[in-house]
C-alpha cells in the first residue's frame, strides 16, 4: 500500500506536525507500506516531496527557505503571499517537490496518514476533502473530528455522556471587544471562582490556554487577549524599546508557539499586515495604542473552573469488531506545580514526568478507563484518540480535550501507552493504518474497494507475523547506550523483515529481555527501576483486553 504521509499544514501546530512526519516516515513498516511524503503548506497547497525535507531545523528553513530571511526575519509562506506572483509561488513549490491537486491523489497514494493538527486538520475539513475524493485516511471520521475540535461543544457532550459536572462560561468577541472587562471578570469570578482556566476553544495541543490565579484584572485581560489572539501595543512602550527589542517582538509574532502569527489585522483600521518588516515600519508610526488581531482569531473564549487533582492523558484504540479499549492512562506529574500543562510543557520543556498508570488505586485507574472508553464511543470517535482529564481528590473523573490526531514524536504519550500492550512505534503505525481503514468501511462509502485494500493488508500482516525472525539488540545500562539501542531497535522494526528484541546487560552481569513498555521509558534509571517491578494489575488487565490487537500485529 502507498501511504501518503500528510505533514505541515496551516495551523499553529505545524512544527509538531513536521516532527511527526519524520517519525511516521522513519518508523513506518517498509515491508508493508511505501511511504509517500505530502507536505501541506499553510496556504493549503499539497506538495509531493522527499525525505531530505524532513531533516531541517523547522519548516521555515526549507520553505520558503533562507533566501527569504528579509532583515533577518524568519517567516512562513503566508507572510509572502502578497509579495509573490503566482508563478513565483509555483516556482517555490517546485523547488521542494511536485504540487498536486486533490483530484489526483489516487495517482500517488492509496491511504492518507494524516499528521496534521488544529483547525482545518482535526475538525473534519481535510477528512471531508479526502472522503470526497475516495481516499481512506487515518484517525476518526467526520463526526468525531468535528466534535473533538470544539472545546465548548465537547464539554457539553462529555457531560451528556458520563454525567460529569464542570462549570464553564463562554465570552464572545462582541462582548469582549470594547466591553467592560472588569464586569466580565467579576461575572466570571462570581460563577467560576478563582483560579479561572481560559481557553481558545478551537485550537489543539493546549495552544491558547492560560490560568488566572489571582484577583488581578490585568492578568485576566492578558489571558483573554491571548486566547482571542489579539495583542495590544502602546506607542509609549514601543518607543521605549531598543531596535533589538523591537525586532525580537515582531519576530515573536511570527513564531507560532509564542504569539498570534501573521498575517495580522490592525483592529482600529482594518489594515492587514503580512510581513514582520511591514509591521516594524507600521509600529514606528503609531500614536496611542493599537490592537493586532490574528486573521485566524477566535470568535469566542471558553472559561472553566480550575480543577484540582491528578492530571492524566489516556489513549483509546479499537479491536477489529469496533470494541473500544482504553489504554493505561498516563499521569502528567509536574515537577513545578505552578506550571500549566500547555503547548510548551508538552513539547518544549522537560518539566513533567510521565507515570503509567496514574499513581492511584486500581479502582480509580479502572474508573478513568471506563469514562475514557464511554466518551470515545458516545462522541462518535473511532480508530484512535487521546483524551485528557483530572482525577479529583474525592475520586471523580473529569474529562476534557479529546485529541483525534495525537502528536507523533517517537516518545508521544499514545506510543508510550500502546507499548504497554506490546506494540512498538512501527506496529502502532500499522495499527493506525489498518484500523482506520476498517473504520472507513463502516461508513458505507467505496465499500468494495476498501474491503479489497483491507484484505490485502491483513494477508500481508498475517504472513509477516508468521514468518518473521527475531534479532537481539543488546545494550549496557548507560543513558547513551540506552538511547542508541532505542534507535537501533526502531530502525530494525521499520524494515519489517526482522523483529527486534531489546536485551539489557547490567553492570552486575544480569541480563534482561525487555518488554516493549520499558523501552519507552525516558531514562535508563526508569528502565532499571522497572525491570524488577511486578507488572501493574491495570496493565495486565489492559493487555488481556487488547490481546487480539497485539496478536494481529506482533504475534
Amino acid at each position: 500500500m502507498r501511504i501518503g504521509i500528510f505533514f505541515g499544514g496551516p495551523s499553529r501546530e505545524r512544527e509538531i506536525s513536521y516532527a511527526g512526519g519524520k517519525t511516521a516516515f522513519e518508523n513506518m513498516d517498509k515491508h508493508l507500506f511505501q511511504p509517500v511524503l505530502v507536505f501541506v503548506d499553510s496556504l493549503g497547497n499539497f506538495i509531493l516531496t522527499d525525505e531530505t525535507k524532513l531533516y531541517h531545523a523547522s519548516i521555515r528553513a526549507f520553505y520558503p527557505g533562507e533566501a527569504f530571511k528579509e532583515d533577518g526575519f524568519e517567516v512562513y509562506i503566508e507572510s509572502l503571499q502578497q509579495q509573490l506572483a503566482p508563478q513565483e509561488l509555483e516556482a517555490l513549490m517546485h523547488g521542494i517537490g511536485t504540487p498536486i491537486q486533490p483530484q489526483d491523489f489516487k495517482k500517488y497514494f492509496d491511504f492518507a496518514f494524516i499528521i496534521l493538527h488544529g483547525p482545518d486538520c482535526e475538525d473534519g475539513a481535510i477528512q471531508g476533502l479526502l472522503e470526497w475524493h475516495k481516499i481512506p485516511y487515518m484517525g476518526p471520521g467526520l463526526l468525531g473530528s468535528a466534535v473533538s475540535i470544539d472545546k465548548i461543544l465537547q464539554n457539553e457532550q462529555i457531560a451528556r455522556a458520563n454525567g460529569q459536572q464542570k462549570k464553564m462560561q463562554v465570552v464572545r468577541w462582541e462582548k469582549w471587544s470594547g466591553g467592560d472587562e472588569q464586569a466580565i471578570f467579576e461575572e466570571a469570578k462570581a460563577y467560576l471562582g478563582l483560579p479561572i482556566v481560559v481557553k481558545a476553544p478551537h485550537q489543539g495541543s493546549s495552544i491558547g490556554v492560560s490560568i488566572v490565579k489571582e484577583d488581578d484584572l490585568g492578568a485576566f485581560t492578558k489571558a483573554m487577549n491571548q486566547c482571542f489572539f489579539v495583542l495590544k501595543v502602546s506607542a509609549d512602550d514601543w518607543k521605549s524599546w531598543s531596535n533589538t527589542e523591537k525586532h525580537a517582538f515582531v519576530q515573536r509574532i511570527a513564531n507560532l508557539d509564542e504569539s498570534i502569527g501573521f498575517p495580522v489585522v490592525i483592529q482600529e483600521t482594518g489594515e492587514i499586515i503580512y510581513h514582520p518588516v511591514d509591521l516594524l515600519e507600521k509600529l514606528e508610526t503609531v500614536s496611542g495604542s493599537v490592537s493586532l488581531l490574528s486573521v485566524n482569531a477566535e470568535d469566542q473564549v471558553l472559561l472553566e473552573e480550575f480543577m484540582v487533582g491528578q492530571e492524566f492523558s489516556c489513549g483509546v484504540v479499537q479491536d477489529d469488531d469496533g470494541t473500544v479499549i482504553a489504554l493505561p492512562p498516563t499521569e502528567i506529574a509536574k515537577m513545578d506545580e505552578s506550571q500549566t500543562f500547555d503547548f510548551k510543557t508538552k513539547y518544549k520543556l522537560n518539566v513533567t514526568r510521565k507515570l503509567i498508570p496514574v499513581a492511584t488505586t486500581l479502582e480509580n485507574n479502572q474508573k478513568i478507563q471506563y469514562n475514557i472508553a464511554l466518551v470515545f464511543e458516545k462522541l462518535g470517535m473511532n480508530a484512535v484518540a487521546r483524551i485528557d482529564g483530572f482525577l479529583t481528590p474525592d475520586g471523580r473523573v473529569l474529562l476534557h480535550d479529546p485529541n483525534t490526531l495525537p502528536g507523533m514524536s517517537p516518545t508521544s504519550l499514545i506510543f508510550k501507552q500502546m507499548a504497554e500492550i506490546g506494540l512498538d512505534v512501527t506496529h502502532a503505525i500499522t495499527y493506525l493504518i489498518r484500523q482506520s481503514l476498517r473504520e472507513r468501511i463502516r461508513t458505507g462509502k467505496d465499500t468494495v474497494h476498501l474491503r479489497q485494500l483491507l484484505k490485502g493488508l491483513d494477508d500481508k500482516i498475517a504472513q509477516q507475523v508468521a514468518t518473521i525472525s527475531t534479532q537481539a539488540v543488546e545494550f549496557e545500562a548507560t543513558q547513551e547506550a540506552y538511547m542508541e539501542a532505542r534507535r537501533a531497535y526502531s530502525r530494525l522494526s521499520a524494515t519489517g523483515v526482522v523483529k527486534p528484541v531489546a536485551v539489557l546487560k547490567t553492570s552486575h552481569g544480569t541480563t534482561y529481555e525487555l518488554p516493549i513498555g520499558l523501552l519507552f521509558k525516558d531514562t535508563i534509571e526508569d528502565v532499571l527501576e522497572g525491570v524488577d517491578k511486578p507488572v501493574h494489575p491495570l496493565i495486565i488487565e489492559t493487555r488481556e483486553k487488547a490481546k487480539n490487537i497485539t496478536r494481529r500485529f506482533v504475534g
